[in-house]
């Protein structure tokens, strides 16, 4: 069960991905990845531009001069960044379980605050509610993406216990 925040590391793979695909600037790193996340997702300048400059100091990304864009930093991969990326696929592979813990976390306690009488939020005008209505609205909108990635929603009668059985998972 994860403590806080995403999985670690995450930022820094899709970093070393785009790079992959081909030299960016950290604005245009920015964009691909909050476009990734769907929009939900907006990494700060702060926390991209300091991965780049560790990986060019490690020697994973290399600056690129661009004569029709000098004031970009532009940055490219590597031969060892490449190497790198190979190595952080290996690690994010194993983090499916975290990114589940954080997704399934943030949703319970959204459900927590509507339906938990420790809590009363008072209703906001022309803002998300906590409530069994807007609840409803982000479930169909993972079945609609998981359609739209994977094809017909299949409902999974495992309890969490039954799932990590099934599929030999370590718990």
């Amino acid at each position: 069960m994860r403590k806080s925040g995403p999985p670690k590391g995450v930022i820094s793979y899709l970093v070393l991905e785009l790079l992959d695909e081909r030299p960016r600037y950290g604005y245009e790193i920015l964009k691909e990845i909050t476009e990734i996340s769907g929009g939900h997702w907006e990494p700060s300048y702060g926390s991209v531009y300091p991965i780049l400059y560790k990986f060019e100091e490690e020697g994973w990304a290399q600056r690129l001069d661009r004569e029709d864009e000098p004031d970009r930093k532009y940055f490219e991969l590597t031969d060892a960044g490449r190497e790198e990326l190979g190595r952080k696929r290996e690690e994010i592979a194993t983090t499916g379980r975290e990114f589940a813990d954080v997704i399934l976390g943030f949703y319970h306690v959204y459900v927590a605050l509507a339906t938990d009488e420790r809590f009363s939020l008072p209703e906001r005008e022309g803002h998300w509610r906590f409530d069994g209505t807007f609840s409803a609205w982000i479930a169909e909108q993972v079945i609609r993406h998981y359609e739209r990635d994977f094809g017909a929603f299949e409902r999974v009668e495992d309890t969490p216990e039954g799932f990590a059985e099934r599929y030999g998972l370590d718990e």
